[in-house]
């Protein structure tokens, strides 16, 4: 299948190169940029992270874009499907990893828009699911900036975490097809 590729005015959501393994092994090893992950990647965990999402996009056409900012691999926005079980399942999810360099300007914000409206408008889903740790005010801010909306009776603990670990309990927020 022909991966999608999406512009927006500041930023490009595009199918994974080899030349972007070494910016991503960056961002997944900064402990900043990985605040609200269980932890920070090995290089070989972070290019096996970019084989699945480049993959997934062979695949189907679509998944968690290289987001390219400035001809600079980013990190990734885009949409996915979790695989692991919830009551929000089966699902989409949208999500967004970024370096650090590159918060506080709206990236995040246009790159999800884009990949929103794929999501809507050629994959036709009528619902759009994005979902963190609740701590991290910054995913929470990007997902009520582009519409979503919290739905506290879906928050979940992360089946993929142990009873205990700080990162546990997930807040899950929702946006549905617009009519």
């Amino acid at each position: 299948m022909t991966p999608a590729q999406l512009r927006g005015a500041r930023v490009t959501l595009r199918q994974w190169r080899n030349a972007d393994h070494a910016a991503f092994a960056q961002l997944n090893a900064d402990p900043v940029a990985m605040e609200f992950f269980p932890s920070t990647l090995s290089p070989e965990e972070s290019d096996a992270m970019v084989q699945r999402c480049h993959d997934a996009i062979a695949e189907r056409g679509w998944g968690f874009w290289c987001l390219e900012i400035g001809g600079a691999c980013a990190g990734f926005t885009g949409l996915n499907v979790p695989t692991f079980e919830a009551p929000f399942m089966p699902g989409v999810e949208i999500g967004w990893r970024l370096h650090p360099r590159y918060w506080g300007h709206g990236y995040a914000t246009e790159a999800a828009r884009l990949a929103l409206d794929y999501g809507f408008g050629a994959l036709r889903l009528q619902e759009i699911v994005s979902f963190t740790a609740v701590g991290n005010v910054r995913s929470r801010a990007v997902m009520e900036r582009i519409g979503m909306r919290h739905d506290a009776a879906g928050d979940f603990d992360h089946p993929r975490l142990p009873p205990g670990h700080r990162l546990r309990r997930h807040v899950l927020y929702r946006l549905n097809a617009p009519s």
